[in-house]
């Protein structure tokens, strides 16, 4: 019997540079080039955020900073300049690779008994930059990996890219009970935030953040007492209805974001849809599902937190506690949206939480341009008790 793959040594790290939403928020305001109505969306869209702090790798965003000769903001003259794109991207190749190996590393020395040789395959994700050779070639460098390490790169997928992500790390170790596979993400969204009129961009410029998480999937066991999570079952679900309302394309002046306000109800109303065929492999799951008590059989719930409201929405579909969304809320409430990532900071924060217990079941749900609903089924596996 193939045994099932774990996902564990989950890391996150976050940039040095903090973001007070509220500082940020009149920052906007107060651009020139924004009419009235529009300082009136970024007042409201910003305090409803559900956020308090965000990080990014621009220092000069900070009001700290001291900047000769500033790129993105002019603290000075309190102005949010305008580079282009390859301007922007040329930041994301130093800062992202840097995030990328130092996240892979932690999630390395997080396990004590999976060391570089381990490594068999690389997968990294990420929908703010390109470059090539890319992230997975400088963490097989800079960690030591073998050079016959098989890389993968999940690029431009927008928010819910670290599922698949998962998904198919999952699938390599179904193939290959031997593989060990290192999934890392690193998203620095703050790149392209920039001063705009277009409600979808006000509401984009006050959710995203940066952020990097990583994590071993492998269905081999070790020695090493670590807490994890059991990658059950995996599904997609498109709401063919939202193809416009959730999309990324790439600017002049940076990628750009749109985020219609229709898209919580949309979640909202195809929430039950996208999530059915997860319980179907588990009629008790299914039952309760159908049943609406599925609050009662899931303990956990990692919701990407794409927004307040798409928060809202779905504690509401489902009938879930205040106390499920915790996790889903405080990661936003600290970090904002950081897209791909976000996820993996939430499932990090149920593991760590006091109350998760080994067998807990867990549903992970990340939301994206198309719009895109992927879900997961996971089971906690705490210390002491390997996967069987």
């Amino acid at each position: 019997m193939t045994r099932p793959a774990v996902l564990r040594s989950l890391q996150t790290i976050v940039p040095d540079t903090q973001l007070v939403q509220e500082d940020v928020r009149d920052v906007f305001a107060a651009q020139p080039d924004i009419g009235r109505l529009a300082k009136r969306i970024v007042s409201a869209s910003f305090n409803g955020s559900g956020i308090d702090t965000r990080y990014t790798v621009l220092e000069e965003l900070s009001f700290s900073a001291e900047t000769e000769s500033p790129q993105f903001f002019d603290r000075t003259a309190g102005l949010l300049l305008e580079p282009g794109t390859k301007a922007r991207n040329e930041v994301y190749i130093r800062e992202a690779g840097r995030l990328y190996v130092e996240a892979a590393r932690r999630a390395l020395d997080a396990d004590s008994d999976i060391t570089a040789a381990d490594i068999t395959h690389v997968i990294t994700v990420s929908c703010t930059g390109f470059y090539s050779p890319g992230p997975d070639y400088e963490i097989v460098r800079a960690l030591g990996l073998r050079d016959s390490t098989r890389r993968y790169h999940l690029g431009f997928m927008g928010c819910y890219a670290s599922m698949p992500a998962l998904r198919a790390a999952s699938e390599i170790c179904a193939g290959d009970p031997d593989a060990v596979v290192l999934v890392v993400s690193v998203e620095l969204c703050t790149l392209h935030l920039r001063s705009s009129d277009d409600p979808d961009m006000i509401i984009a410029t006050s959710l995203f953040a940066d952020g990097a998480a990583a994590g071993i999937v492998t269905a081999r066991t070790f020695d090493s007492d670590v807490p994890g999570l059991v990658l059950d079952r995996f599904h997609t679900a498109l709401i063919p209805e939202g193809n416009k309302d959730m999309a990324w394309t790439i600017g002049d002046h940076g990628f750009e974001m749109v985020l219609s306000t229709a898209v919580p109800q949309l979640i909202g109303e195809h929430i039950h849809d996208a999530l059915r065929p997860l319980y179907v492999g588990e009629p008790p799951l299914a039952e309760a599902f159908d049943g609406g008590s599925i609050s009662e059989q899931i303990t956990h719930w990692a919701i990407h937190p794409g927004g307040r409201s798409i928060l809202d929405r779905v504690e509401e579909k489902l009938g879930l506690t205040e106390q499920q969304l915790v996790p889903a809320r405080e990661t936003l409430r600290q970090y904002g949206n950081m897209s791909s990532a976000t996820v993996l900071f939430v499932l990090r924060k149920i593991l760590e939480d006091a109350s998760t217990h080994d067998g807990d079941r867990v549903t992970a749900v990340a939301f994206g341009p198309g719009l895109t609903a992927e879900t997961a089924l996971l089971t906690v596996v705490a210390p002491g008790r390997r996967a069987e």
